[in-house]
């Protein structure tokens, strides 16, 4: 079977809320996936790590991500603020938190794909 392209429209996509002050829309395909997630001030993602690589591409707003070079505990965490058009790679594994200093837009993209990131209840 040849592969074929779908076309996508993130205004007729549903969303989801999977954590207070955030709203998330996802295209999960078979190697990557794609949120459009918003998330409003004060939206606080505790610290987690997943074995997805992460790109999160900001649209809009700014936020504050804490990454630990290291998941040993005491492992220095630096602090970094995006804003609009910064993109913070996250590698497979790296705990990771963010912090909404503002509404926030975000594009994350995933690879591989998986049901669950950060932002889902356990």
């Amino acid at each position: 079977m040849t592969p074929h392209a779908t076309q996508h429209r993130w205004n007729e996509i549903a969303s989801d809320t999977p954590m207070p002050l955030l709203e998330r829309k996802r295209i999960i395909g078979d190697k990557a996936m794609i949120s459009h997630v918003l998330l409003k001030a004060g939206c606080y993602v505790p610290t987690h790590h997943h074995e997805n690589e992460q790109f999160a591409l900001v649209i809009s707003g700014r936020i504050r991500f804490g990454v630990s070079q290291s998941d040993a505990p005491g492992a220095t965490t630096d602090s970094l603020v995006l804003e609009a058009g910064e993109v913070l790679q996250i590698p497979a594994h790296a705990p990771h938190s963010a912090e909404a200093l503002e509404d926030t837009l975000i594009l994350d993209v995933f690879s591989p794909p998986s049901e669950k990131t950060g932002v889902d209840r356990a």
